[in-house]
């Protein structure tokens, strides 16, 4: 033992030494210690200097500390010394350094409250939890709880977690997270979201029963156990609260800095909303009961919000929105009584004043009157054996009665919401076993302790006493499994502590009896405890200063408590009277439903108190009188310790799980450490109770594996023997020689405390050492190595300089020589330059000049022609206007002459009349007159019948040739147009015929000027070349220079727009991928609904198959509908035929009522039909004489203005065909011995353009000619059609048609010949307009050819001849090269057109083939069917005409379904099969059914398809080989729709053969959809089914089994251990996960699964593999160190090498792997400098901040060689990491599944070339 010490305490050996601020401070020795010394001297961290002097009595050494790799252990009994100043300090490092908040103390968890919200209680944190090992993950509320859930699984005991701590530290956050994680991973076993509604409890209870103190800002006034319930599956089916003590004079009273309830703030900030406002309620600094602390806002709390929240929560419940106005009546109606004041009238009595707002408002609320309310408030009835009289109260009892009511009632309410709450809760389902979440208060002591922290305390000293004998025992259970001598652990024992509170003349039983005393009061019940307790119990103690308090030592501290009130509120009393008015409420039924079990008596003694005398009740109570007495009789301090014996009793029979929750400063400061603080909640929660027992034995434990393992370095070779537990033995009695430092067990060794640290130093001796042999033999090799690397430097620069030099040198003449070259050339190309310059200024000031003069003299030519064009067309106009009124004055003044004539006339014959001798003439010979004129009316009649003969046939002639001039009239009309058009094209031709005769003069002139000028000019610019030439050389040096300019400028912008088309495309591929990823996961959620439907439906199928009758189906089929079984659905079918039927009868009346309607439509057509014949004959009739006159007028005036367009038309043509040749003759005439000579290119090429010119309009003319005559013969025929008509037969018909139908039939007759004759009529307009329009097309296009011509020939006038050369051939190459383009375009066309028209006569010559072979073989006879199975001679003969299709009888579907798709397994006959076999069979049946036109058979085929692999799939979905399989066939039908759809874009993949076989009667577009939706499912099912064969073997293949042997040491664990890194025979290493991923991916293969849907599958199995190592390594503090950061990457180099080996490289699934091997780079490389932080940042890119900060926060050195991250090298990483935008997530989301594509992949296998078979029982099929 000396000899330990010895070898401790030396130099440089650090120790803990007190301190008053600290507590401990630590130090560093600069002595070595020797025995016998009374001092220590050391060096505080500041480096200051002390001396430890040791008690001289024990002669004790100070604490020493743990080594650092020790430090921030996740366990506190992993540490080597257990002390409390290591324990202290091992809390700091991890909460402040490393932002921990849970740590480990054996079997409690200790929760720091961060005064912070951090990420770390979200879903993805709850699943990276769910289903681990205590021991394997960090510390975390979530471990505890799913341990408790897993024993509660596993030993069926029911559990119970206890947290407790002080006010503030987090209990209750802490309680909620447990539920909260119970209620994600258990789920309910009922529609009834029974986890929702216990997670919905906790806003109810902290509203109503928690309050802002100076110490939480949330905290539970009140104790609650909730027991969670669950059944015989572990699922969640109901809850129920117990709640203890709620302190209940907060309602009346809050200190400074506090706050009341909740709930009432929430009401006075919501009393706004409209259905508050009869609650009359305000601020709540108007009211006494939630004004007293000043505190009335909580920062970063929104009240309104949270009553919101409050009442979402009640709704939730079950509680009503009637019940909730009536709680919030009652809330309210407690504040409006505390603003009731009360004044005093005399010494003895009290008054209300009348009409108090407040007192009104509180009987308005709760439904009393206000004057029985406002009397017993001031008053109180007395009672005596004889009278019952009524006592008035003074003004400071009447206060305290109306704050007693005032608790009262919100005590009765808080009961009854919690009555509620658990009736909500409960359930029906029988409970099979539960988890307890206590929440209860921790040890409390204040400067002013009452009644409410004298029961806290209690209540502390139980659990305590529960806990220290659950630690006890789990103690002496691991020493009697080890079989290790088990030696009796003195530890603190609180039973005296107990035995003074609550045994017999305990505290309790005293302060009951005191109660029921008649003049008890608190100053005689602390005479009795001082004289029961001072001198008989050591932990009970007096105030030297007081009478009225006591002392108890319980187990966390001393604690004085004052007597004052300790009676009053023991009792609970209120006045009897007020209850009785509450409960008379007739308006109020919730407020007598709080009272209803509300006893008469109200004090425990059972008459009223401060009565002053002790008379008797003379009336004798009955039997249920005297029990309800005795049961209201139990005090306060009574009911309390009984529920807490129920509470223990409780516990005792669960299994216990410890969270202490730890406040660190009294602040409310995020992650500020107090040490003193911490200190006291420490000794208060057991926490170092629970140390001090654990060191008192053997606390540091290791298996022999994990031993070997760390201390290998410390055996030599020799030692090393086969057998482990023998080796470390020896080596154990040779390094530590006291024996009972340790303890050999059967499966772990037990140390001491310290002897770890002993082991440890040790171990980093030797190690120190190696390193020291190791580094000199480095540093000889690197010291040679660079000097050999220095001395080949020296001569390679010696080398380069000398042939540097000798370059320099050939490159200096060079560029002399060059230079001269350089200056000779570069004069030459200035001047040459200056001279083209001055060339060009001329000939640019010329073409400017020429042009204005031109466009000047153009102008004022068109000036004048139009103002000719003006005057004539005025002076017409006048000349008209003229004529018109002279001849309308003429034809006036006739009608005027004439009429004054006929009134002459008139005049001389009325006299004539009159007279005697005119009437004798008249009358003589009038007979014979008479007989004449008989004669001649006979001879008249005879006449006018011969007329009337010939009219009628006149008129019928008339009728025809009035539509035959009609007819012509318009088509005359139209060819006016016609010429008129040719008239005004023929103008403009002449028009342009002039300028072109006028700008080719001006062009001779100028030639003639420019020749003359060019000689002259010529001289000048030869001058100006040689400038020119100078500047050539500089110019081009220039140009050099920008274009070297321009290419990097180019280079620079094609990369930049590289970059942002890639940026660009990775953001489209990005957006792609989400939207594919959200109709993906859309697709699951339709697939889980349709599930839950498939169930529900399942089970109510289940229920009524007892109940016969008729059968409901679904009329609305769909292909994505749920399965049914193979009997429901034969039944289904049948079904459907009947209603098939019922449907075509329908069909038939439907028919017929439409048959009738359409029948009475055309009966009203016909009515309407004759009444327009009658109309049109009478049109007819009238229209007849009139269209006659007009035909012969406008025919003769047509035909004589078409005659006089033609002449004209031909004049004009003769006109310009003559101005043509003479512009030839003057331009031959004209023409000189200069280079514009007739024989010269140019005006050869002029010539040829005229000419071409001319040749045009000859063809124009001819087109004229051709359409003249057309119409003329057109004319003639119509001519000839007329006159074959006779109109006497027409007129005979006419005659005969006596009857009225066949008078409307022949009316009808004549109209479709009208309507026939009118439509070949606009038919041949319609093509003479095209025609026409195509005629003025081809002008407008030879008018601007004309144009360009006459443009370029211009410019080549200009030109020198040998560019006029150039230019001409460059026009006529670019001329003929686009007629070549335009024939070859329309040659294509052509050929496309004749290509889809072969097509089209192959397809339709097969049709008519199959046709006729398919009734050849419907021909067959039914006994050579049955024959055909004899001669397998036939066979081959046959298969040569198969087209790929199997025939099946609709029956048999059923069958081919089953056979192929329910019944085939994949590990039985389908291993033989071609791969896809099923998918092509599938195919080959719906290709038969679309080639027989079947679309029934084609639908249900698909459904019932889709359907049973659905069905196959629930069935089996956890076989990887079934869903794999599926997923290949899936993929493969889904491929032969796309192949043989008939689209294009498929069938260019296609042979020809396969392009014969494409479906030809049914679009199947959307089911491709449906099958597409479907593989989508399976592939999600096939990720699944991956995931759960994967995740157990990925945090053991991947972090835990050391792959590479001895690079990774193990440290410690402590009590939670872990799993070792040490592979055993059951674990899971590397090598198992690439076998499995190997087996994936060779059952694929195998399956015939889609090359590029593999690299997907594996791409997400990667991810998986990467995600779930990562956030175990976050998660996992003991993995993030640097040797565990080799074994990562050497691992992942595995897992690369097999991508590389499959060839699947490029599959994407390294880049999944990308941030596990960035986390593993950050756990190498260095963390120190600001470099460093650089470099990480630059390196993590596919981290999150929240991840690399995690990373290093978590890292932990596991040899004394690493280093530990600082807090600032952290902080300067989270500076530089601040501008990323990025998720703060922290884990990767492991159920993140990539959205899934399936490229189309066509198949080369022909379909006419499978075979089947006979495996599969699918002899029903007939090939096609």
């Amino acid at each position: 033992m000396n000899r330990e010490l010895e070898y401790m305490f030396v130099q440089c050996a650090r120790v803990w030494i007190p301190d008053a601020e600290e507590v401990w401070k630590s130090a560093e020795l600069t002595k070595d210690y020797k025995n016998g010394d009374a001092s220590l001297q050391l060096m505080l961290e500041d480096g200051k200097s002390i001396e430890h002097t040791l008690d001289p009595k024990t002669k004790n050494l100070p604490y020493l500390r743990n080594p650092d790799i020790l430090v921030g252990e996740n366990d506190l009994t992993a540490l080597s010394y257990l002390h409390e100043p290591a324990v202290l300090h091992n809390l700091k490092v991890r909460f402040v350094d490393s932002k921990l908040i849970y740590t480990y103390c054996g079997i409690v968890l200790v929760a720091i409250n961060p005064y912070e919200t951090l990420p770390i209680y979200g879903s993805d944190i709850i699943n990276a939890y769910s289903g681990q090992n205590m021991g394997d993950m960090d510390p975390h509320i979530f471990a505890v709880a799913e341990e408790a859930y897993k024993q509660m699984a596993r030993d069926e005991r029911n559990q119970s977690i206890i947290v407790s701590g002080e006010s503030g530290a987090g209990k209750t956050v802490s309680a909620k997270y447990a539920m909260r994680y119970f209620a994600t991973v258990s789920g309910s076993a009922s529609e009834a979201n029974v986890e929702e509604k216990v997670l919905a409890s906790n806003p109810i209870m902290e509203a109503i029963g928690n309050a802002k103190t100076t110490r939480n800002d949330n905290s539970s006034r009140f104790g609650k156990y909730i027991e969670i319930g669950f059944d015989n599956r572990y699922r969640i089916i109901g809850a129920n609260m117990r709640t203890y003590l709620l302190e209940k004079s907060r309602v009346v009273f809050q200190a400074d800095e506090e706050r009341n309830y909740h709930i009432f703030y929430q009401l006075c900030a919501s009393a706004h909303l409209p259905e508050l406002k009869n609650l009359k309620l305000s601020s709540a600094n108007d009211f006494l009961y939630t004004r007293q602390g000043r505190s009335p806002v909580i920062v970063g709390v929104d009240d309104t919000k949270e009553l919101c929240t409050t009442r979402n929560a009640f709704t939730l419940l079950g509680i009503n929105e009637s019940y909730q106005m009536g709680l919030f009546q009652v809330l309210a109606a407690i504040l409006h009584l505390g603003n009731v004041e009360i004044k005093d009238r005399d010494s003895d009595s009290s008054v209300i004043a009348p009409n108090n707002r407040h007192l009104t408002a509180f009987c308005e609320l709760v439904g009393v009157t206000y004057q029985d309310m406002s009397q017993w408030l001031c008053h109180r009835k007395l009672k005596t054996a004889t009278e019952t009289y009524v006592k008035t109260l003074p003004r400071l009892q009447a206060t305290n009665a109306r704050d007693a009511l005032s608790k009262h009632i919100y005590a009765k309410l808080f009961n009854w919401i919690v009555e509620h709450v658990n009736k909500a809760l409960i359930t029906n389902v029988k409970q099979h076993s539960f988890i307890g979440v206590l929440d209860i208060y921790g040890f409390e002591t204040f400067e002013i302790n009452s009644f409410e922290q004298f029961c806290i305390n209690y209540a502390n000293e139980k659990l305590q006493q529960q806990f220290n004998m659950h630690v006890f025992k789990l103690e002496q259970e691991e020493y009697m499994k080890e079989q290790i001598p088990w030696t009796l652990i003195d530890f603190y024992d609180n039973q005296p502590c107990i035995n003074l509170i609550e045994a017999k003349m305990g505290i309790l039983d005293l302060l009951d009896e005191e109660c029921k005393m008649p003049k008890g009061s608190d100053d005689s019940w602390a005479q009795k405890l001082y004289n029961t307790h001072l001198k008989t119990c050591s932990l009970f103690e007096k105030p030297r200063m007081s009478n009225r308090a006591f002392i108890i030592q319980h187990f966390a501290d001393k604690v004085e408590y004052q007597c004052e009130g300790f009676l009053a509120k023991n009792k609970d009393t209120v006045n009897e009277e007020q209850i009785n008015v509450l409960k008379a409420s007739k308006k109020f039924n919730l407020l007598v439903e709080l009272f209803h079990d509300e006893d008469k008596a109200t004090s425990p003694t059972g008459q009223v108190q401060g009565t002053g005398g002790r008379t008797r009740l003379s009336i004798k109570p009955d039997k249920s009188r005297e029990k309800s007495s005795k049961e209201h009789k139990k005090t306060v301090g009574c009911q309390f310790r009984n529920s807490l014996q129920m509470l223990m009793e409780t516990l005792n029979a669960t299994t216990p799980h410890y969270v202490r929750c730890i406040k660190p400063n009294d602040f409310k400061m995020a992650f500020t450490f107090d040490p003193k603080r911490a200190v006291q909640q420490l000794r208060a929660c057991g926490v170092l109770e629970t140390i001090r027992i654990s060191a008192a034995g053997f606390p540091s434990r290791w298996t022999y594996q994990e031993f070997f393992s760390r201390y290998r370095v410390l055996m030599k070779q020799k030692d090393v023997l086969p057998d482990k537990k023998l080796t470390c033995r020896n080596v154990l009695e040779k390094l530590v020689q006291d024996q009972d430092k340790y303890q050999f067990g059967k499966t772990k060794i037990f140390f001491r405390a310290g002897q770890v640290a002993y082991l440890e130093k040790l171990r980093a001796d030797k190690l120190r050492a190696a390193c020291i042999r190791i580094q000199k033999t480095i540093r000889c090799w690197l010291a040679r190595k660079k000097y050999l690397r220095k001395r080949s430097s020296a001569i390679t620069i010696q080398r380069f300089t000398r042939g540097y030099q000798a370059r320099c040198l050939v490159k200096f003449m060079r560029r002399t020589q060059a230079a001269t070259v350089i200056q000779k050339y570069r004069r030459m190309y200035v001047e040459k330059k200056r001279y083209r310059q001055k060339q060009a200024a001329a000939l640019a000031m010329q073409t400017i000049l020429r042009a204005y003069i031109a466009r000047q003299k153009y102008q004022s030519l068109l000036r004048e022609h139009k103002v000719v064009i003006i005057q004539k067309r005025v002076r017409g106009w006048l000349a008209r206007c003229w004529y018109k009124r002279s001849l309308i004055a003429i034809v006036y003044l006739q009608c005027c002459i004439r009429r004054m004539r006929a009134r002459r006339e008139l005049k001389k014959l009325k006299i004539e009349a009159r007279s005697v001798e005119h009437f004798k003439k008249l009358n003589k010979g009038m007979e014979n007159k008479i007989m004449q004129l008989q004669r001649r009316i006979d001879e008249q009649t005879r006449e006018n019948k011969s007329v009337n003969e010939k009219l009628v046939g006149l008129e019928s002639s008339y009728t025809v040739e009035s539509e035959r001039l009609r007819g012509e009239l318009n088509r005359l009309r139209g060819v006016e147009e016609q010429a008129k058009n040719k008239t005004n094209q023929v103008t403009s031709l002449l028009e342009e015929l002039e300028k072109l005769k006028k700008e080719l003069s001006v062009t001779q002139q100028e030639k003639k000027t420019i020749e003359d000028w060019a000689h002259n000019y010529r001289d000048e610019m030869e001058k100006m070349v040689s400038e020119l030439k100078e500047q050539n050389g500089t110019l081009k040096k220039d140009k050099d220079d920008l274009n070297r300019l321009i290419q990097e400028q180019s280079q620079q912008m094609t990369e930049k727009m590289a970059r942002a088309i890639v940026q660009e495309t990775q953001q489209l591929e990005t957006d792609l991928n989400e939207e594919r990823s959200r109709y993906q996961n859309l697709l699951t959620e339709h697939l889980r609904l349709e599930e839950k439907y498939d169930d529900l439906k399942e089970a109510m199928a289940s229920s009524n198959v007892s109940k016969p009758g008729h059968r409901r189906t679904d009329s609305t089929h769909s292909s994505n509908e749920s399965e049914y079984t193979y009997n429901s659905e034969y039944a289904e079918l049948e079904e459907g035929s009947r209603a098939a039927e019922d449907v075509t009868r329908g069909i038939d009346t439907s028919l017929t009522l439409k048959l009738q309607k359409r029948l009475t439509e055309l009966e009203q057509e016909k009515q309407s039909l004759r009444n327009e014949l009658e109309n049109k004959e009478e049109q007819f009739q009238r229209a007849r004489a009139r269209d006659d006159a007009e035909f012969k007028k406008a025919r003769g005036a047509e035909l004589e203005y078409e005659s006089l367009k033609r002449q004209e038309l031909e004049s004009e043509n003769k006109k310009l065909k003559h101005n043509l040749v003479e512009m030839r003759q003057s331009l031959l005439g004209n023409a000189g011995a200069s280079s514009g000579a007739p024989g010269s290119p140019a005006y050869k090429v002029l010539l040829e353009q005229l000419n071409s010119a001319c040749e045009e309009l000859d063809v124009r003319k001819e087109e004229v000619l051709i359409l003249r005559s057309q119409l003329v013969s057109q004319k003639e025929a119509m001519h000839h059609k007329e006159t074959m008509t006779e109109p006497s037969v027409y007129a005979e018909d006419v005659s005969k048609l006596k009857d009225a139908d066949e008078l409307k039939q022949a009316c009808i007759g004549l109209k479709d010949t009208n309507r026939l004759l009118e439509h070949q009529l606009q038919t041949q307009r319609r093509t003479y307009d095209n025609e026409v329009e195509a005629l003025r097309g081809e002008l407008q296009n030879v008018k601007e050819e004309n144009n360009r011509q006459q443009q370029l020939l211009a410019q080549n006038l200009q030109l020198p001849p040998e560019a006029r050369i150039e230019a001409s051939l460059q026009h006529e190459i670019t001329r003929l090269t686009n007629e070549n383009l335009d024939l070859m375009e329309q040659l294509e066309k052509q050929d496309r057109t004749i290509r889809k028209l072969k097509k089209q006569l192959k397809v339709y010559s097969k049709r008519i083939g199959e046709m006729g072979a398919g009734q050849t073989e419907g021909q067959t006879s039914p006994g050579q069917m049955v024959d055909e199975p004899i001669h397998p001679v036939n066979i081959p003969r046959r298969e040569k005409d198969f087209q790929g299709m199997l025939e099946y009888k609709k029956e048999d579907e059923l069958k081919l379904v089953k056979n192929l798709i329910l019944e085939l397994k994949p590990r039985g006959v389908a291993v033989n099969l071609i791969p896809g076999l099923p998918a092509y069979i599938l195919f080959m049946c719906l290709r038969h059914a679309d080639y027989v036109n079947d679309d029934q058979k084609v639908r249900t085929l698909l459904t019932s398809t889709i359907n049973s692999i659905k069905k196959i799939l629930k069935k089996r979905g956890d076989d990887f080989e079934t869903v794999s399989f599926w997923l290949a066939n899936t993929c493969r039908f889904l491929h032969c729709l796309k192949q043989y759809s008939g689209d294009e874009a498929f069938m260019k993949h296609n042979t020809s053969r396969q392009n014969e076989h494409c479906l030809s009667n049914f679009d199947l577009a959307e089911y491709r959809q449906v099958i597409s939706d479907l593989a989508i499912q399976i592939y999600q099912q096939l990720i699944k089914c991956m995931e759960n064969i994967l995740q157990p073997m990925i945090v053991s293949g991947m972090l835990e089994h050391e792959t590479i042997q001895g690079v990774s040491g193990v440290k410690p664990t402590g009590l939670r251990k872990r799993t070792s890194s040490i592979a055993d025979e059951g674990t899971y290493t590397l090598d198992s996960i690439l076998r499995q991923l190997s087996a994936f991916h060779s059952t694929m293969c195998q399956h015939g699964t889609d090359p590029e849907l593999i690299k997907q599958v594996v791409k997400q199995q990667f991810y998986i593999i990467g995600a779930v190592t990562l956030n175990n390594l976050l998660l996992r503090k003991d993995m993030c160190s640097w040797s565990k950061g080799m074994q990562i990457r050497y691992n992942v180099s595995q897992l690369e090498e097999w991508l590389r080996d499959k060839g699947l490289m490029v599959c994407g699934a390294k880049e999944t792997l990308e941030p596990l091997i960035q986390a593993a780079q950050l756990l190498q490389v260095k963390k120190k400098t600001d470099e460093d932080a650089e470099a990480i940042c630059s390196m993590c890119l596919a981290l999150t901040t929240a991840q690399i900060v995690k990373v290093l926060n978590l890292y932990t050195p596991v040899n004394e060689f690493e280093e530990r991250v600082s807090v600032a090298f952290i902080r300067t990483i989270q500076t530089r990491l601040r501008d990323r935008c990025e998720s703060p997530q922290l884990l990767m989301d492991t159920k993140m599944i990539y959205p899934v594509t399936f490229p189309f992949s066509p198949s080369s296998l022909a379909l006419e070339t499978i075979q089947i078979p006979s495996s599969l029982n699918l002899a029903f099929l007939t090939r096609v």
